[in-house]
C-alpha cells in the first residue's frame, strides 16, 4: 500500500474542502429541495458527487424482496471469484442508487479479488423504516443461501460494508442476522466508513451547526426526518434504528473510516469503541480533515482511505491464500 506524505495529502484535503463549500454556497442545499430533484441532479453529475460511470461487466440479479423485486448488481474481479463483498450504499436512506459507485466496488473487486453485490434498497420518504432495513436484511439472506451462492458464484470468506447510511445499515443487517436467524459467522470482515450509529444524535452531529460540508446540522436532521416520520429522539435509539445502543457480542473484525471534518465523527469513535470492547478486532482511519462522503470524491484521500480498507479485506480473510 502506498505511504502518501501526510503534509502533502492535508495540503490537498484543505483546498479541496474550501472549493467543496464555495459550490456548496451556490446550489440548494439537500433538504431545501424535494429528493427526486436531488436524486436526479446526482444521476446527471450536477452537485458535488461525479456523475456516475457505469462499467460494461456489472451485471443485475433481481430477487423476491419483502415487497416486490429487489435488484443486486454484482461486479466481479477478473479471473476466479475469492468471495463476497455485500455493499449498501449511503445517501441518509433517501438518495442514492446501487449503481452509484460501479468504479468504487469495481476497484475493490480488483484489489481484493472478492465480488462485489450492491444492493438496491427502498429510500425514504416514499418508504420509510423498517423498508431500507427489511431490504438488506433479505439481500444478505439471499447471499447466504444456495440460489445466492450459484448466481454471485464462489464459496470463498464474505465481508459487509458501506458509507454513511450504509454504513447504519451493514451495522443494523448484521444485528438481525443474528437476533432474528441466528447467524454469526456469515461475514468475516466489516468496512464501515463513516456511518450513523446514533440516529438520536451524538455529540458532533448535536454541535455542528450550520456549516454544510457535505452535511449540516439541518441536512441531518432532514434525512433522520425522511426515515424516521414521527419517531421522537427515544423511539430513535432503538438499536435497530441506533446500532450504537446494541448488544455487539458476535460481530465480525471491522475497519471504520472516517475524516476529522465530519460530523458524523462522534459516531464512528464511539462504534469502534463499544465495537473492540465487545471483544472483536477492530482498525480505526482517521483521515485529517476528510469531509463527509469523502471516498465518493475525487480527493486523494479518497484514493489513501479505500486502499487502506482494501489491505484490510485482503490481511483480514486471509484472500492472498484464497483460490
Amino acid at each position: 500500500m502506498r505511504t502518501p506524505d501526510p503534509d502533502r495529502l492535508l495540503a490537498e484535503t484543505r483546498a479541496f474542502n474550501a472549493e467543496l463549500e464555495r459550490l456548496l454556497a451556490t446550489i440548494p442545499a439537500v433538504n431545501t429541495v424535494p429528493p427526486e430533484e436531488s436524486r436526479r441532479a446526482r444521476r446527471e453529475g450536477r452537485g458535488i458527487f461525479p456523475a456516475p460511470i457505469y462499467v460494461p461487466e456489472a451485471r443485475v440479479a433481481e430477487i423476491d424482496g419483502p415487497d416486490g423485486s429487489l435488484s443486486l448488481r454484482i461486479i466481479a474481479p477478473q479471473g476466479e471469484s475469492k468471495g463476497t463483498f455485500l455493499h449498501f450504499h449511503g445517501g441518509g436512506w433517501t438518495l442514492g442508487d446501487n449503481d452509484g459507485q460501479d468504479m468504487r466496488l469495481q476497484r475493490l473487486a480488483r484489489e481484493t479479488g472478492l465480488t462485489a453485490v450492491s444492493v438496491n434498497y427502498r429510500l425514504a420518504p416514499e418508504n420509510p423504516y423498517p423498508a431500507g432495513p427489511d431490504d438488506c436484511e433479505a439481500a444478505a439472506l439471499w447471499l447466504l443461501g444456495e440460489e445466492g451462492q450459484a448466481t454471485v458464484g464462489g464459496s470463498g470468506p464474505r465481508a459487509i460494508g458501506g458509507d454513511s447510511a450504509g454504513g447504519q445499515l451493514t451495522a443494523a443487517t448484521l444485528l438481525r442476522l443474528r437476533d432474528r436467524h441466528g447467524i454469526t459467522d456469515a461475514f468475516g470482515a466489516a468496512v464501515l466508513q463513516y456511518g450513523c450509529f446514533d440516529l438520536s444524535m451524538t455529540p458532533s452531529q448535536r454541535l455542528w451547526g450550520e456549516r454544510n460540508l457535505v452535511l449540516s446540522g439541518p441536512i441531518i436532521a432532514w434525512f433522520a426526518d425522511q426515515f424516521l416520520p414521527g419517531l421522537d429522539r427515544e423511539a430513535r435509539r432503538h438499536p435497530d434504528i441506533s446500532p450504537l445502543y446494541a448488544d455487539l457480542s458476535d460481530m465480525p473484525p471491522a475497519i471504520f473510516t472516517i475524516g476529522t471534518e465530519d460530523a458524523l465523527l462522534d459516531d464512528t469513535l464511539f462504534m469502534e469503541a463499544r465495537w473492540r470492547q465487545a471483544g472483536h478486532p477492530t482498525e480505526l482511519r482517521i483521515w485529517p480533515e476528510a469531509p463527509h462522503g469523502f471516498v465518493s470524491l475525487p480527493m486523494s484521500v479518497a484514493d489513501v482511505a479505500l486502499a487502506a480498507e482494501h489491505d484490510f479485506l485482503r490481511r483480514t480473510l486471509a484472500l492472498d491464500r484464497a483460490p
